[in-house]
């Protein structure tokens, strides 16, 4: 294997699924600015992520749309025209 290939900058860094409000604490490298208070009552880096496994349809067995970018408004109005015309 190769030396000095892995990052040795690991601290404990908070992942929250913004969809519902889902966290958990884990060692990291990922680079934020924005924190968050823990439950242990210390305050750690916050990494948003748009979907996890509690809001995953393959892990949660619902079918859910998130659409956080607003790309599915996005390309409907992009091709609005063309669907009434169709119409």
């Amino acid at each position: 294997m190769k030396k000095d290939i892995h990052p040795k900058d690991y601290r404990l860094v908070v992942f929250k699924d913004m969809s519902n409000d889902y966290a958990f604490l884990t060692k990291s490298t990922v680079k934020t600015k924005d924190t968050i208070k823990w439950e242990d009552g210390k305050e750690y880096p916050l990494v948003k992520l748009e979907i996890s496994h509690t809001s995953h349809p393959f892990f949660t067995g619902k079918m859910k749309l998130v659409d956080t970018a607003g790309r599915v408004d996005k390309f409907k109005s992009r091709y609005k025209k063309r669907y009434e015309k169709k119409d």
